[in-house]
């Protein structure tokens, strides 16, 4: 399956968009490189893992990118707490981040199948 055909893929790309767009005038430069790189390693890391050619190498970046949106979504508080991030903007990304967590759960799940199979 093509990457850039996969719905948490598109959605990976406009939410870590959005994390750069909505931090983009922050002075914290550590928050905001931290929280940007965390949200730009969600569907880079889902391309990378549909472009393995093993599924256990897949299944390495996948996970890697289902553990990005826990960092992201904690990022998103910390931002909301320190009012980096206004109440509305976080609860949207929050919502958005455990989505795709979920949507990734699943997909490795679906891929872990066809290990067992084989």
């Amino acid at each position: 399956m093509n990457f850039e055909d996969m719905e948490v893929w598109k959605r990976a790309v406009k939410l870590s968009s959005k994390v750069y767009k909505e931090t983009s005038k922050l002075k914290d430069y550590g928050f905001k490189d931290q929280i940007g790189r965390a949200s730009l390693s969600i569907p880079s890391n889902i391309a990378e893992g549909m472009e393995r050619i093993s599924i256990k190498e897949s299944l390495n970046f996948l996970s890697y990118a289902k553990a990005s949106c826990g960092e992201l979504y904690t990022q998103i508080i910390i931002g909301q707490e320190i009012n980096y991030l206004n109440t509305d903007t976080a609860s949207q990304m929050k919502l958005e981040s455990k989505a795709i967590s979920k949507m990734l759960g699943s997909l490795i799940t679906k891929r872990k199948s066809f290990i067992n199979t084989k």
